[in-house]
């Protein structure tokens, strides 16, 4: 069994996002930059299931700048076995990176592909639906489980009512949750390692997609700032405030 993990370099999640002064987009000068946590989720699954011989190799795949070389050589670090970068200069829409990928999963045939369920920077949580559809792949997502079964896979799913255990036929997408597992730390004999494995990598342009945006930016923001709590000593001042000076109730 292949499998492809896309992943995504994002902000670290340490950071506290600033927008530029003109508000055009994020201030990521200086900025320190790592793998999407959602994509380390997936990296360690794929690699765990490598481990327990379910599967023979582990892809992981990326679109984005030429820096995104540092979080592919993360992946390989962490025990993926080779990498392939799609590069652009240009920061591309959910569904352009989902276009990227199709091309790049129709080459290399993989029976998975688990990528996280979003990325913290936009938070758009689209990219493994859109790449399902785009494929018609079987897809299962928010998974906190996953198991392998000859030509299927069962997957448990988080859900707002809980747990929803389903069962796809390969080859499928999953994207992972929080609770899936814990990822490991890579050590420094795999960094070094890492160094010497395989990337192979391609400009958007020569896949032959439209990767036009869909979308304006019109500004970035800070959120609003919110005001700051009060503590009370009893239920009686509290109820008085709600009243008086919340006007909440009557």
């Amino acid at each position: 069994m292949k499998i492809v993990v896309p992943i995504k370099r994002v902000v670290d999640y340490n950071v506290k996002v600033r927008p530029l002064s003109d508000q055009s987009d994020v201030d990521l000068n200086n900025v320190k930059m790592s793998m999407n946590p959602f994509c380390e989720i997936a990296i360690e699954e794929a690699v765990r299931l490598k481990e327990a011989g379910t599967a023979t190799e582990v892809i992981a795949v990326t679109v984005g700048t030429s820096a995104s070389q540092e979080q592919l050589r993360t992946a390989l670090a962490l025990g993926a076995d080779r990498a392939i970068l799609i590069e652009t200069e240009s920061s591309l829409e959910p569904l352009a990176i989902s276009k990227a990928l199709a091309k790049v999963i129709e080459k290399e045939a993989p029976q998975l592909i688990i990528l996280g369920k979003q990325a913290i920077d936009g938070d758009n949580n689209q990219t493994g639906q859109m790449l399902a559809a785009l494929l018609n792949y079987s897809q299962a997502t928010f998974a906190s489980e996953i198991s392998i079964e000859g030509d299927s896979a069962s997957v448990t799913r988080e859900i707002d009512g809980g747990l929803q255990t389903i069962k796809v036929s390969l080859p499928a997408i999953v994207t992972t949750d929080l609770r899936l597992n814990e990822p490991r730390y890579a050590s420094l004999p795999n960094i070094m390692k890492a160094k010497k494995k395989e990337m192979d990598i391609q400009p958007v342009d020569s896949l032959g997609i439209d990767t036009a945006p869909r979308l304006e930016l019109i500004s970035v923001e800070p959120p609003a700032t919110r005001a700051e709590g009060i503590k009370v000593e009893s239920v009686e001042e509290l109820v008085s405030k709600l009243k008086n000076e919340a006007k909440v109730i009557s």
